[in-house]
């Protein structure tokens, strides 16, 4: 696989955990993330592995965050098997910047989230 095909393959993950995020699909968008992440979501706290984040995002999905968006998109090969996405987001109940979404390529084929870094900037009422 080349570097393109590579930075392909990381936007079509993202989008489809976009995707997934934006049918309020917890399951999905906690399993797209490796066995021992870590998921810092400033200034709300770190969250360390699977079971961590999925206490981050499940009642984050499930109190009504919809309508993701990712804008402005930038990738970093960092080696074949790891590239770092950082965007600005907005939904329905926040706005922010995606500073380092640290995505590598597993034994099975599957992109994976290894290190997501935002900021939440501006909270709305949903």
């Amino acid at each position: 696989m080349n570097n393109q095909e590579r930075l392909i393959e990381v936007l079509q993950a993202s989008h489809a955990w976009i995707d997934h995020f934006n049918f309020g699909d917890a399951d999905y968008c906690v399993q797209r993330y490796n066995d021992d992440a870590l998921l810092v979501a400033k200034p709300v706290g770190e969250f360390h592995g699977q079971v961590d984040i999925d206490a981050f995002w499940r009642p984050f999905m499930a109190s009504g965050a919809t309508d993701l968006v990712y804008t402005n998109i930038w990738l970093k090969e960092v080696d074949a098997d790891t590239v770092v996405l950082g965007a600005d987001f907005s939904m329905n109940v926040a706005r922010g910047v995606i500073t380092h979404e640290e995505w590598v390529h597993t034994d099975n084929g599957v992109w994976k989230l290894k290190r997501d870094e935002f900021e939440i900037l501006e909270r709305f009422d949903p």
